[in-house]
């Protein structure tokens, strides 16, 4: 009964420090000192303890090899964001698309999967399309709030099409090969954005006045004249950056795929692709300085998370709870489809107050295990782990995607509240809660590719 209370304790104070704007790893980490206290009896060694169990957690926690993977995929996005391939890829789409109704909008569900290949950063591709997307929409007359909707929905693309810093999270927390997850993203990825295109080609045939069609449409008010077209990119340009990422794809997901290398043998390998396209495209040392000092500061705090979330879920184990979870799901009588919904739920509500990968390090190797138990299968589940993940960074009242939108226009759209934003980017939700409902009914769409690669 007391390691039950002390698991409740150490619950409640977690989320309550959260709630009033502690940093979730400090959070965890005082957490995980008062357990550790509660649990050795509070005598005049347990300070000694939560040293030594830090330190060794510390060690274990991040001493593997594919750690690297993390800041190295990282370092391969951002080098290929400061090129400039993201935005001549983008204008080119819109030159092929110019005959499809909401083709810029298209174009930026298109883009953002693929960047999503060579980023795996949803808060990047937000930030990015933000900046190079929702000007060009204004500019053609589109509704502000389906414009940013569009932004923040498709960049949840980011986090489920590899590769992904969740997938690579996921993989490490729960023990599963990298590769696999990576391959298990591609087909619910490439349907998400299939179902997202297919929706905005709805929105443009009944109300065409939302993407800039027709006399209702929006007042073109971002350039002085209204009949200059957009900044065009040249066919070499835009081939150029296309066949950069394009071979950033295939040499890193393939390598991986098909044994050449390691998932951190490949993100050095792209690392590397990224820094030669940047400076093809004309980065200067000042830009590749500016990029390894960046993800340098955006990675380390990763790993100080994944360092205290180890320590927190040592501490959840010394008091048994865990094992006390899995046991109230399994003994509950539901059905399976009931117990996925119930994570499901939980993984939305930790998207209101915290960041994905911390909602993940809070209950992957938690629920994994129960999935498994109840006849899931582990690749399947961790991609709808994912989806529902990202659906949370689109939940009010806190959606982090939808506020990084919001700030990356603050210049262009200073007014802009995030009601709009939130309420045109609810379709994208429904979708993707379509999409994990489809896996959770076929898991072969997740697993189909893995089985084959693997």
């Amino acid at each position: 009964m007391f390691e039950v209370n002390t698991a409740v304790l150490l619950i409640v104070s977690l989320v309550g420090l959260v709630a009033i704007g502690v940093h979730i790893a400090i959070a965890l980490g005082m957490t995980s000192a008062l357990g550790i206290f509660l649990v050795t009896g509070a005598d005049a060694y347990a300070f000694d303890t939560v040293q030594r169990m830090l330190a060794a957690t510390a060690y274990e926690a991040i001493r593997a090899y594919v750690f690297a993977v993390i800041p190295l995929f990282m370092l391969m996005g951002e080098f290929i964001g400061k090129s400039g391939v993201v935005t001549d890829v983008y204008r080119g789409l819109n030159r092929l698309l110019r005959r499809l109704p909401g083709r810029l909008a298209i174009a930026t569900i298109t883009g953002n999967a693929l960047f999503s290949f060579v980023t795996g950063v949803s808060i990047a591709s937000a930030a990015a399309f933000s900046r190079i997307a929702y000007p060009e929409m204004k500019r053609f007359g589109y509704h502000k709030g389906f414009a940013l909707g569009t932004v923040a929905g498709s960049s949840c693309l980011g986090m489920l099409i590899p590769p992904s810093v969740l997938m690579i999270v996921w993989g490490i927390l729960t023990e599963q090969s990298i590769g696999q997850i990576f391959a298990a993203g591609i087909f619910p990825g490439l349907l998400l954005a299939s179902l997202f295109i297919l929706y905005v080609l709805g929105i443009a045939i009944l109300r065409p006045a939302t993407v800039g069609i027709g006399p209702n449409a929006e007042q073109i008010s971002s350039i002085d004249d209204p009949g200059e077209v957009e900044d065009e990119v040249s066919n070499l340009q835009f081939l150029i950056s296309l066949t950069g990422i394009i071979v950033v794809i295939v040499a890193v997901l393939g390598g991986i795929w098909f044994g050449i290398f390691t998932p951190t043998e490949g993100a050095s390998a792209g690392a590397l692709i990224g820094l030669a396209l940047g400076i093809i495209k004309g980065m200067r040392l000042r830009d590749i300085i500016d990029s390894i000092l960046l993800v340098g500061r955006t990675s380390a705090p990763i790993l100080l998370l994944l360092i205290t979330a180890s320590l927190y879920s040592r501490t959840l184990a010394m008091t048994g709870l865990a094992n006390a979870i899995e046991g109230v799901f399994l003994d509950s009588g539901m059905e399976p489809w009931m117990i996925i919904s119930v994570m499901v739920l939980i993984w939305f509500a930790l998207g209101m107050i915290v960041d994905s990968i911390s909602i993940m390090l809070l209950t992957a190797a938690i629920f994994a295990p129960i999935a498994v138990q109840i006849g899931y299968d582990p690749i399947a589940f961790a991609i709808i782990g994912i989806i529902a993940i990202e659906a949370g960074l689109l939940t009010p009242p806190f959606g982090l995607l939808v506020y990084t939108v919001k700030s990356s226009i603050h210049e262009i759209e200073p007014d802009m509240s995030v009601v709009p934003i939130f309420k045109s980017s609810t379709p994208y939700w429904i979708i993707m809660l379509i999409c994990m409902i489809l896996i959770i009914n076929f898991p072969e769409i997740a697993t189909y590719l893995p089985s084959q690669l693997f």
